[in-house]
């Protein structure tokens, strides 16, 4: 801070030198006027200039000391007081600035909170004719036709659900509820909505649960082995996809094995950041880069790890590592 005060009052310091160095000159040139006597005077007045600069300096910075310790935020009760007419200046733009801030940010919140519901309105809309599309299929007698009906239905229901599902992640914490839950119960629940496409692509499951009770919330558990389940199948040929639970040093693991074309090893580390497809086949138009995402986003505050482990053209594992009870006594205390 005081090279930033030296350099704010350079000018003043260097016409102050200014001024008593032409006292010296003149007193140098001028018989009349004694030169040690002179000497003596400026001596004396830049002892005097060195303890006023030093006292300007902590007068004149600790407001804007104050202003750069201060917490970067829209709290103006954090702006220090002024002690002059500059500082006094500076504050009201603050102020000024920070209101504006303010209702630009509180404008902002209410009109993504309007999207927001109108989006989720209109999805629990989109819904209603959905259903009703379903049952129209379901109806059919020409099984192909129903097959790729199906398939399509579902591909537009999977969409819907993950829209929805980004949209209430944000306040997830709200949406909570912690219980023993049983993990066969989901999955098969899951499987029969994707039955219609896995018997389309010739997939089947080879399912093993050693260890069915977890400790978690059944609705978004759900929506999380729903992203991973659908990945495991769009990317599968006709092979079977194994699912394993089993306890290993206290904590249920849930795996999910496919054998389908696999995730190359500089993909590996991004395949759960937002909006990220692939490398190795980015013409894919049929990915969003959003399951895997929301998967994960939706799977922290269940304290619930999620790992990938793929060998190209193979196989690609992902692994569900779900809290032991004591870990989650802060979440269900939400």
């Amino acid at each position: 801070m005081i090279r930033v005060f030296l350099k704010e009052r350079l000018s003043w310091i260097l016409f102050y030198l200014f001024i008593h160095l032409l006292f010296l000159f003149i007193s140098f040139i001028d018989n009349a006027v004694p030169f040690k006597s002179v000497l003596y005077i400026v001596f004396l007045s830049l002892l005097s200039f060195l303890v006023f600069l030093a006292v300007r300096y902590q007068k004149e910075t600790a407001f804007f000391k104050a202003l750069q310790d201060r917490e970067r935020n829209l709290d103006v009760t954090s702006i220090p007081a002024p002690g002059s007419p500059f500082e006094e200046l500076v504050e009201e733009t603050l102020l000024e600035h920070t209101g504006l801030l303010k209702k630009d940010a509180q404008r902002h919140y209410i009109s993504l909170q309007q999207e927001k519901d109108d989006l989720l309105s209109w999805i629990h809309e989109v819904k209603t004719p959905l259903t009703a599309m379903h049952l129209m299929i379901e109806r059919m007698e020409d099984g192909q036709t129903k097959t790729n009906l199906t398939y399509e239905w579902l591909r537009i229901h999977l969409l819907l659900d993950q829209q929805l599902h980004q949209k209430r992640i944000p306040f997830i914490e709200n949406d909570l509820y912690i219980e023993m839950i049983d993990l066969e119960d989901v999955l098969f629940s899951e499987l029969k909505t994707l039955q219609a496409w896995c018997i389309q692509k010739g997939i089947g499951f080879d399912i093993e649960l050693k260890q069915r009770e977890v400790l978690t919330d059944a609705k978004w558990i759900a929506f999380i082995l729903r992203q991973i389940l659908t990945n495991a199948v769009k990317y599968s040929g006709a092979s079977d996809i194994e699912i394993r639970s089993y306890l290993k040093h206290g904590n249920t693991k849930l795996k999910i094995r496919d054998f389908g074309r696999g995730i190359e090893a500089r993909d590996l580390p991004r395949i759960f950041d937002k909006g990220f497809t692939s490398t190795a086949n980015h013409q894919d138009q049929a990915a969003t880069g959003m399951g895997l995402y929301l998967a994960k986003k939706a799977a922290a505050p269940l304290l619930i790890e999620i790992q990938a482990a793929s060998v190209p053209g193979q196989e690609t594992v992902f692994t569900l590592s779900f809290p032991k009870k004591n870990d989650f006594a802060a979440v269900m205390s939400m």
